[in-house]
């Protein structure tokens, strides 16, 4: 029997056997991706563990093979030394003006990085987040100047795998629907993103965007939203069509890259995810709906398939977040994000913990949906400082602002929460109403109540 096994191997074909060895090693390159994920973890919460902890349980129990960070913390970036766990750090905001200049940028290059380099794999260096949504102005100018300042800060410290970048929110679309015909806004698409991309490109490092189908629902596309099966979208002028959300969205990115010259760089999805609790104004965050998109997007970025327009391109995606925390401000939404309690115990699986664990339905009925009209106003723990600068951003952009003046419509009462509520709401319904028009640093939230007044009538 033996003999004859090898005389049967013997007539096989060099072709046929290649072939063997080809499904054979595309078999376990499928194996070895399963269950991988980006997570971010962030920290707005007094009841966390220890880094060390955290970052134990994460290589111990869990698939998550990429973290990103909102900060330069040096006892979660040593925490995640020898792990072989790739970590995303990010510039805070504020820094970006003084990284422009380059015996800056070398000395933050030595405070934050070189002492953990490179026993810590720090992949990437976020400059800032989200800084063309929300400013203010001085940070957008200086922001690509500041990355190729930090680029040459830390090659002239002989560290050059590395990459800078920056995340940005869906707001730097001017449209996502159909993704065909998506653009930048205009300014911020030659004056920024434009040169950002060049800088991208010779850098060979990823564009970050964050696409949360979260801000932008509606009811009526709860499954669409949310990987389940639906009647999709269509996109006549590109002929492709969509089955979810996170597609449309990363096509409507890749198109507005392409319009500019820079299809070949490439996106990463860096925040993205699910709350699974909310106010009673917040009917969509359950733990069945946060199970069903996160759950989702971990079987769709492990499945390689790519988008319609990106066909086989696996997008490096993080889920928004691995805890819930605490102290964040704002509804019960902004504290009900993570994947996980302090505890290390699940919010709800989503077929990333080791030990084989699958995603199991979670029973939990889904509530009735925010209908009709919607409005933006101010969130409860929204401070004066912040909505000012709300009203200060808004009132820059060209929006008429003359009703909160003096003797306008809205002045009164005159107090920074009342005029901010009128200014942002103005916002929000000028641009296409996309939920994410209303997050104003997660100031901001959709009401169905309508805040208007005697004589002063808010745009619905």
């Amino acid at each position: 029997m033996y003999n004859n096994k090898n005389m049967e191997m013997s007539k096989r074909t060099p072709s046929s056997a290649m072939a063997i060895f080809l499904v054979f090693a595309l078999f376990i390159q499928h194996f070895s991706a399963v269950q991988s994920i980006g997570v971010n973890y962030g920290t707005v919460a007094d009841n966390l563990p220890p880094p060390a902890q955290v970052v134990q349980f994460i290589k111990d129990k869990t698939f998550i093979d990429r973290v990103k960070i909102f900060d330069v913390n040096p006892d979660i970036i040593r925490a995640f030394a020898n792990t072989g766990i790739l970590l995303t750090v990010t510039v805070p905001n504020g820094e970006i003006p003084n990284l422009t200049n380059i015996r800056y940028a070398r000395r933050w290059v030595n405070e934050h990085i070189k002492p953990f380099y490179p026993q810590t794999k720090i992949n990437y260096i976020a400059v800032g987040n989200e800084v063309l949504h929300w400013g203010p102005q001085n940070l957008i100018d200086n922001l690509v100047a500041a990355m190729r300042t930090l680029h040459q800060a830390l090659v002239k410290n002989g560290i050059t795998d590395i990459k800078v970048t920056s995340p940005h929110s869906l707001g730097i679309l001017e449209s996502a629907k159909p993704p065909s015909l998506a653009k930048f806004r205009p300014g911020w698409d030659v004056g920024v993103l434009a040169p950002m991309l060049q800088f991208l490109r010779e850098t060979k490092s990823p564009f970050m965007v964050n696409p949360y189908p979260y801000f932008g629902f509606d009811p009526k596309e709860i499954d669409f939203d949310l990987f389940r099966p639906n009647r999709g979208y269509y996109d006549r002028f590109s002929k492709r069509s969509y089955t979810n959300q996170f597609d449309l969205l990363l096509d409507a990115v890749f198109m507005s890259m392409k319009r500019l010259g820079y299809a070949d760089v490439d996106i990463v999805a860096a925040e993205t995810g699910w709350p699974s609790e909310g106010e009673t104004f917040e009917p969509q965050c359950t733990p069945a709906n946060a199970a069903a998109y996160n759950g989702g997007l971990v079987k769709k970025y492990n499945s390689g398939t790519g988008t319609p327009l990106m066909p086989h391109r696996k997008i490096e995606t993080y889920i928004f977040a691995l805890f819930n925390e605490n102290q964040k401000p704002g509804s019960l939404a902004e504290r009900s994000w993570g994947l996980f309690r302090p505890d290390f115990t699940p919010v709800y699986d989503v077929g990333i913990m080791r030990g084989g664990q699958s995603p199991q339905p979670v029973p939990v009925p889904a509530a009735p949906a925010l209908q009709g009209k919607k409005w933006c106003v101010p969130k409860a723990g929204a401070t004066d400082a912040a909505l000012q600068s709300n009203i200060d951003y808004v009132c820059s952009q060209g929006l008429d602002c003359s009703p909160i003046q003096a003797e306008g419509a809205c002045f009164n009462p005159n107090n920074v929460r009342s005029h901010a509520a009128f200014v942002m709401n103005s916002w929000y319904q000028s641009k296409g109403k996309a939920d994410y028009n209303c997050d104003f640093s997660q100031t901001g939230f959709l009401t169905s109540t309508n805040p208007s007044y005697g004589t002063c009538q808010y745009t619905s």
